[in-house]
């Protein structure tokens, strides 16, 4: 288990740390500062009328803690865990509340770090989820790891609304 102290996901820092993990194929990345600890793939508790991208929750210390399937959330089939499968707990901020939520994951790889410099603009068109779930384009050993923008990706009121529409 690896703790870190969430303080913001600090943006406009010269250089920043980003954990890199894995969605089947593909490398994402997201602030190292907003990541609060990472958890083997535990038992989760199903919750009705919960959007399908909600996996189910986990007592965390005593906490209820969602998880989301992000494989889901990026409109792909959910995902099957495995050994290498994790939990990233993230510190999410919504409506001038701090929430924790987990993210299930196919892997989790390295800790990097990204000069501003190397990180472009998400693509106009072409990409194979949502650009708005895109932050930034990572230039990482001749290639690109995605920056995900948790505040788009784990918004807890478009998280809402695709449970509502599924009830």
């Amino acid at each position: 288990m690896m703790q870190a102290a969430a303080q913001g996901d600090g943006a406009g820092a010269e250089h920043q740390q980003y954990l890199t993990f894995r969605l089947g194929e593909e490398t994402f990345a997201m602030p190292i500062l907003m990541i609060k600890e990472i958890l083997e793939y535990p038992d989760l508790t199903n919750v009705p009328l919960m959007a399908d991208c909600v996996r189910g929750v986990l007592n965390l210390r005593g906490r209820v803690v969602p998880v989301v399937d992000l494989a889901v959330r990026f409109g792909r089939p959910q995902s099957t865990p495995t050994r290498r499968t994790c939990v990233v707990i993230l510190e999410v901020h919504a409506d001038g509340e701090q929430l924790d939520v987990g993210i299930m994951v196919d892997g989790v790889n390295q800790v990097i770090e990204i000069p501003a410099t190397d990180i472009e603009p998400p693509p106009a068109f072409g990409a194979k989820l949502r650009t708005d779930f895109i932050r930034g384009m990572g230039k990482v050993n001749g290639g690109f790891v995605v920056i995900l923008d948790s505040s788009t990706v784990l918004s807890i009121h478009e998280i809402a609304a695709l449970g509502a529409t599924t009830a």
